[in-house]
């Protein structure tokens, strides 16, 4: 089986620094629409020895091995972008649908703006492009402008993701610079193995597949198996504070099946290497063997993982993942797999190399 991922110790205290994690991005290199699927450039990380080297994704099958394993985040993003008004003004409210409650009330738990102050029991009305309603009772407010609002359709609480694909619209990330998402985002936004509906924000790593990619990687005898994480509203928020141990992640749902986890131990007993595609499966991945004692067993639950040095992963020995914004989760994440200076270097030069960074940019492959 792989030899165990080493610990990714700090090299000084400045790796818990929030700090330590910032670099330079032009910011014509901020991806505003993504390459056509399959094609992006793909920048691959020895996590050894930091040697670099540029491919394409298309080139990803001939640099994995027979008896490898791919774990793809299978979540659907939700049109969760709300926009409408406050029936009692009149004004202008806008909206971002998180999650249904898990007690089964049917509330829904919703990100607030207006100009003025909501007040308990207010009612919002969303609006559709093509007409359609949803009426919202705010019913409480959470720390973080979070509501706890209750559908007042009988059509919404009995189908949530129906009501937000009628009103909604895809709540592209802000750095895309895009206020109104079009109709090539809905599919450029959305992975082709999408099943299910649950997140705020794409498992982007996933965005670079095509059918065509995942049944050439099967084909040299790779593994593909799948899990889900919805991504949450935490992925649009900066860490807080100077350090990384000061940070709190939101709760997200993940789950990974009793045979996900069974093909994964098969995978590492044969001396095959597990690949994440993305950090979230990444961290269902690991969320699932904090619960099972370090080894990899099934999941279905909240994780608040946070992934940071020094961190010994016990799920995954690669990860495919896109290139992260500044001070982010996801990049002291990458940092924790393959070393901060070693991916900050790698980054570097991906700038000058020209690659496009965020969610609709391009590939990274750390083994």
């Amino acid at each position: 089986m792989p030899t165990p991922p080493p610990d990714s110790s700090p090299e000084d205290p400045a790796d818990l620094s929030v700090a330590a994690y910032d670099y330079h991005l032009p910011p014509e290199q901020i991806a505003a629409r993504p390459a056509p699927r399959g094609t992006a450039r793909l920048l691959t990380l020895d996590r050894e020895t930091g040697a670099v080297g540029h491919r394409s994704i298309a080139d990803l099958p001939s640099l994995l091995a027979p008896g490898d394993r791919l774990v793809l985040n299978d979540s659907r993003v939700v049109p969760a972008r709300l926009r409408g008004v406050r029936e009692a003004t009149g004004g202008k409210w806008e909206g971002l649908f998180l999650s249904v409650e898990a007690d089964g009330g049917g509330a829904w738990r919703v990100m607030s703006k207006t100009r003025g102050t909501l007040t308990p029991g207010e009612t919002v009305r969303a609006e559709g492009a093509d007409g359609a309603t949803l009426r919202l009772r705010m019913e409480r407010r959470e720390p973080g402008g979070v509501w706890t609002a209750l559908p007042l359709d009988d059509a919404a609480a009995a189908s949530p993701f129906a009501a937000l694909e009628a009103v909604g619209s895809i709540p592209l990330p802000p750095y895309i610079g895009r206020d109104d998402p079009d109709e090539q985002d809905r599919t450029d936004y959305q992975t082709v193995f999408a099943d299910r509906p649950g997140s705020v924000a794409a498992p982007t790593a996933g965005l670079h597949f095509t059918p065509e990619l995942i049944a050439a990687c099967e084909s040299t005898g790779v593994n593909v198996s799948r899990v889900t994480l919805h991504v949450g509203v935490g992925t649009f928020r900066p860490m807080s504070g100077d350090s990384l141990v000061e940070h709190r992640m939101h709760a997200e749902f993940c789950e990974l099946s009793p045979a996900t986890a069974a093909e994964v131990r098969a995978t590492r007993e044969a001396g095959g290497r597990v690949v994440a595609v993305g950090t979230t499966a990444c961290r269902t991945l690991e969320a699932a063997a904090q619960a099972n004692g370090g080894a990899v067993g099934p999941f279905c639950g909240q994780t608040e993982i946070f992934i940071h040095p020094p961190y010994r992963f016990a799920g995954i020995d690669g990860l495919l993942t896109n290139f992260h914004l500044p001070k982010s989760t996801l990049l002291v994440l990458v940092s924790a797999l393959a070393g901060r200076e070693r991916v900050l270097a790698a980054y570097r030069e991906a700038v000058t190399e020209g690659y496009r960074f965020f969610s609709y940019g391009d590939a990274m492959l750390i083994l």
